[in-house]
């Protein structure tokens, strides 16, 4: 079992100005208990994120190695753990297969994790996150954390994304998620 998530909007805080240091990588609330929760339900995690921060200059590799960290580090004193951390740290015009709404980042984690992706959730908060989800039979959910209320109303816009999930945050996706597999 298996749940893909991105990253800035989803597990922790956004910014336009991008996050770019272990301390501006603040998380949305609930999500690091919410990641630990799967872990512990039997899930494992995969976190597939855009980084074009690391291409314009913004941070360094190890700035962002650092953010992973620290996420790595709260997700387990929580209790849980992510299974693998998966980025694009390309410009949006360098063509690459891994940048979202392509789905590179999916593929690897599907390699790296030896198993379909087929039926996973991938949760994201933007249409290129749903996208990139279609792209490889994932089911797309939607939280309107970060970047996710605009999102919600672009919705309507892209067909192929009717059947999206949609929460108010990753905490209300897990509890659902393990409400639902606990049921008959």
């Amino acid at each position: 079992m298996l749940v893909l998530l991105d990253r800035d909007g989803v597990i922790n805080e956004d910014s336009d100005n991008y996050i770019r240091s272990a301390e501006e990588w603040i998380p949305v609330s609930g999500s690091i208990e919410a990641i630990a929760r799967l872990s512990q339900a039997g899930y494992r995690v995969g976190v597939c994120t855009n980084q074009s921060g690391l291409a314009r200059g913004y941070f360094s590799a190890e700035d962002l190695s650092a953010m992973h960290r620290k996420m790595c580090a709260l997700v387990g004193a929580c209790g849980g753990q992510i299974d693998g951390i998966f980025f694009c740290p390309h410009l949006p015009d360098e063509n690459c297969d891994c940048r979202k709404p392509l789905p590179g980042l999916i593929d690897q984690a599907a390699a790296a994790f030896g198993c379909s992706v087929k039926g996973a959730p991938f949760v994201g908060d933007s249409i290129k996150d749903l996208q990139a989800a279609i792209a490889r039979d994932c089911q797309p959910v939607l939280v309107k954390t970060g970047k996710g209320e605009k999102s919600v109303a672009q919705l309507s816009e892209h067909t192929s994304l009717s059947h999206t999930q949609v929460f108010a945050n990753l905490a209300a996706f897990v509890e659902d998620l393990l409400t639902q597999r606990s049921q008959p």
